[in-house]
């Protein structure tokens, strides 16, 4: 299950020590979409890739936009596969984070009753070494109307409680975004002031994909990992990953998208820690904030000298 593969690493000795720093792997592979099969095609990768990442010393593996169905869904598909955050998907998850010892930022389709609704979204289980969920994280911001077909955006209604939080892996803030969230600053701004010191970012850039329309994207989705990324790590001074598909992605047969395989991991001086080519590749990068001085004279801090009430 788990396909031939490259191991990009920039790692020391051993692994950070709890508090320290976090060693953070990514798995950036292709799959099969949008049916039952395939949701347990990705599940058996999963749980391949989860050891093939414990034998590296990774303490925290993520996995590219709506990993467990594929990212190419409809309306009627999300109906048939999506799964409560306590289902038989994320229960294999969390059994296999535990079973290897190391926590899984695993994105699924999710299925939960939010003020007397059934509803939708595109979700983030980010599950601890010991398989205790931490964290279920449901995108905010939607991209295109292919995606609002589909979801419904999370944190509109109180009893979801706050959006943007911090959880602790291995003593280090972690922060989660989904794709497009990427590319509003707004958002790993608010996590690094809540103490996020790695923001970790699934997504789904593609190359081309089909719309409902049946009609192609007219354009590849633009490639924020050599932009974006390493400026919001800058601008926040904490680490930015970025975890993507790459090849083809083929639901019931039919191929239905091709993916940049542009993963990525940024330091807090918008350095590249590792970066993947577009083919399936496992990135690994210990992400030790004290290796990191300042960036500017001593005095001089983005988050310090904020002046919000201008904006």
């Amino acid at each position: 299950m788990v396909p031939d593969h490259r191991l990009h690493t920039f790692l020391r000795s051993r692994p950070p020590a709890a508090g320290e720093g976090l060693r953070l792997g990514i798995w950036q592979g292709t799959g099969n979409a949008g049916s039952a099969g395939a949701v347990l095609e990705n599940l058996q990768r999963l749980e391949q890739v989860c050891a093939l990442a414990a034998a590296h010393g990774v303490q925290l593996l993520a996995f590219p936009e709506l990993y467990l169905t594929g990212y190419i869904v409809t309306p009627a598909i999300v109906r048939e596969l999506a799964e409560g955050v306590d289902g038989p998907s994320l229960g294999r998850v969390a059994a296999a984070a535990r079973r290897h010892g190391l926590a899984v930022a695993c994105p699924f389709a999710e299925r939960a009753t939010v003020a007397g609704a059934e509803r939708f979204y595109d979700a983030i289980a980010l599950i601890d070494a010991d398989g205790r969920l931490l964290r279920n994280y449901r995108k905010t911001h939607l991209w295109g109307p292919d995606e609002k077909l589909c979801w419904s955006p999370g944190y509109q209604h109180p009893e979801e409680g706050p959006a943007l939080t911090v959880q602790r892996v291995n003593g280090l803030g972690v922060g989660l975004l989904n794709c497009y969230e990427a590319e509003f600053p707004e958002l790993t701004r608010r996590l690094a002031l809540e103490g996020a010191r790695l923001v970790l970012i699934p997504t789904a850039a593609d190359a081309w994909a089909l719309l409902s329309s049946g009609e192609r994207t007219d354009r590849p989705y633009p490639d924020v990992s050599r932009t974006l990324i390493p400026a919001h790590a800058f601008e926040n001074q904490c680490f930015v990953a970025y975890a993507n598909r790459c090849g083809e992605e083929t639901v019931h047969g039919r191929v239905m998208a091709a993916y940049l395989g542009n993963s990525i991991i940024c330091g807090p001086h918008g350095d590249v820690l590792v970066a993947a080519r577009p083919e399936p590749t496992l990135l690994i990068a210990d992400c030790l904030p004290g290796d990191y001085g300042p960036t500017h004279p001593a005095g001089t801090n983005y988050h310090q000298d904020r002046r919000p009430e201008l904006y």
